[in-house]
């Protein structure tokens, strides 16, 4: 493709992706800005869903520390905060049939819930992207960021939005729209877990040479309709065995009970997991036929489905935070608290503070005799400070760190000993006394799969009921995702032989399992030659394939943005 002219605008900030750390680190610089006398300072947002929200998958049980700090009044402003939890429940699920409620004071204090509410975090983010447009943020949903843009000196400049218009073959379409470029001061990106371009400035700036590789889970969620005389609302319920037992798979699930008689309820399945035959989604749909849950499901009705990738690796797996013009924040650099199974209010606070430093570093600017109009920054001026090393700081002084330090042995006693033994150590300390060491994890995700010719067990999973269980092609339609069918496929394979020449002898192609929208598939034509087939139109962005891939041979780039799932209510 020949050359694009494009047209660039000026921000002093720009921030990839309006989740809650996007949002909270644009609130935070424009709460600044406006207190401190410099209201024209400018903060961009680019947001590849089609709304704000629209993209955002979660649980959720928010702790509102973070929001407490940055909307003291959020009640009387009306955040969508209006379920508290009211009972907080553990169980262990020892069979297909039986299950044994864990007493609450064996439970480790990080998963109790007293003081927390169980919300829609898309609608909390809408109601976000609300507060940040009233403070005058500009936010443009619908356009994906899909390059970082660089200095000659290297530092970051900006971002590029992708291309509207492209075809399958990669020229432009009548319809075509060319990209815009975003310059700015300092970008931020906050694109969630996995983020596609934080992905590539890890690799870029070598963020994370002192940090253990990151972990990750795959979160299934679906949201049902129940009969209002079993709905309890405030009513959480956690739990883990079977059947990930079956496989000895790590990961939980949960229950909740929201508003409206409704229940959010899934899984999260440890991307760590060893054997290859084991499918994550179809788990899911197994563990709702448990009593346990089943109670809740009967004559009720599954109104969404999503599923997105969990970053996990906590404190030991931080990458650098800062670069030359960046930041990242948010599950972009991994701030989960997997102890606490959250990572919405540690989000926000990373948001927070790095927006603190942002704004910092540009009012000492403007002091020094700099400009907030970009353009009259002659090249070679150093009045803005290239790497934002104050936002580490703020870190290193928060309770931000102090939460994640205290929780850094969670996963890896889980990975290294084993549900028993390892919820034991937890308990220990997360409960009695903090245990003076770190324990490392140091094994990648994508490794942990073992070959066929090592696994003895292959699990049967029932065809779904349509009632309690259900396909993937019926879950990926109740998402409400859409792509536009003629464009390139944003799921790159870097040696398109290697599915089929390597991934499906060793491990019989796990693609065709671990992804939750069976976008991969094998198939065999009539002389018997297999393919792999991209139903990249089905993808909910959920990146589990750039994760789990054993041959690290795909990779998730951002597709047209506004594409992907519509998530209402999730």
């Amino acid at each position: 493709m020949e050359h694009i002219e494009r047209e660039s605008m000026e921000f002093d900030v720009v921030i990839v992706g309006a989740g809650p750390a996007g949002l909270s680190a644009a609130i935070k610089i424009r709460q600044l800005a406006i207190e401190n006398n410099l209201p024209d300072l400018s903060v961009c947002v680019v947001e590849k869903g089609s709304e704000v929200g629209a993209h955002i998958l979660s649980g959720a049980v928010l702790e509102p520390r973070a929001l407490n700090e940055l909307f003291p009044n959020w009640k009387e402003e009306g955040a969508p905060l209006n379920v508290p939890v009211a009972e907080d429940k553990t169980f262990f699920l020892l069979s297909d049939t039986t299950s044994k409620e864990v007493p609450h004071w064996m439970v480790p204090k990080t998963m109790h819930n007293d003081g927390n509410y169980i919300v829609s975090l898309g609608n909390v983010v809408r109601w976000l992207g609300q507060k940040a447009e009233e403070l005058e943020v500009s936010i443009f949903p619908g356009f994906a960021a899909s390059e970082v843009l660089y200095h000659e000196d290297g530092t970051v400049k900006g971002i590029q939005t992708g291309d509207m218009g492209i075809g399958k073959d990669g020229e432009p379409t009548h319809n075509f729209t060319a990209g815009y470029e975003l310059h700015a001061k300092y970008t931020l990106f906050a694109e969630g877990c996995r983020g596609h371009l934080g992905k590539r400035l890890i690799a870029k700036y070598n963020l994370d040479k002192d940090a253990d590789p990151q972990h990750y889970g795959i979160g299934i969620k679906e949201l049902w309709e129940i009969d209002p005389a079993k709905h309890k609302a405030g009513l959480v319920m956690h739990g883990a065995g079977w059947p990930l037992s079956e496989t000895d798979s790590a990961g939980g699930w949960w229950l909740y009970h929201a508003e409206n008689n409704q229940i959010s309820l899934g899984m999260i399945v440890d991307l760590a997991y060893e054997n290859p035959h084991m499918y994550p989604f179809m788990e899911m749909q197994r563990w709702k036929t448990h009593p346990l849950i089943k109670q809740y499901l009967e004559g009720a009705k599954r109104i969404s489905y999503g599923a997105r990738a969990v970053v996990k690796g906590g404190f030991n797996a931080l990458p650098k935070l800062t670069f030359p013009g960046g930041c990242l924040i948010g599950d972009d650099a991994g701030f989960l608290n997997f102890a606490k199974i959250k990572g919405s209010h540690t989000a926000m606070k990373s948001g927070m503070l790095c927006g603190e430093a942002v704004f910092e570093a540009i009012a000492t600017g403007v002091e020094k005799g700099g400009d907030l109009a970009i353009a009259r920054i002659t090249e070679g001026e150093d009045l803005f400070a290239k790497e934002l090393t104050t936002y580490t700081d703020k870190f290193n002084n928060s309770w931000l760190k102090e939460e994640l330090y205290n929780a850094r042995n969670f996963g890896p006693a889980m990975h290294k000993f084993g549900m028993w033994i390892g919820g034991a150590f937890n308990f220990i300390d997360q409960n009695i006394f903090k245990v003076p060491f770190t324990l490392r994890d140091l094994k990648q995700d994508f490794a942990a799969l073992k070959k066929l010719d090592a696994v003895q067990f292959k699990p049967k999973y029932p065809k779904p009921d349509g009632k309690l269980s259900f396909d993937r092609l019926s879950s990926v339609f109740i998402s409400n995702t859409v792509h536009e069918e003629n464009q390139p496929a944003h799921l790159k394979l870097q040696d398109i032989l290697i599915p089929v020449k390597v991934n499906l002898p060793v491990w019989d192609e796990p693609a065709q399992r671990y992804c939750p929208a069976g976008v991969y598939e094998i198939t065999e034509d009539q002389n018997g030659d297999k393919r792999f087939q991209i139903n990249a139109a089905n993808c909910v962005h959920c990146k589990t394939c750039d994760i789990k891939d054993p041959s690290q041979n795909i990779t998730w780039v951002t597709p047209e943005g506004g594409g992907g799932p519509n998530y209402p209510n999730m």
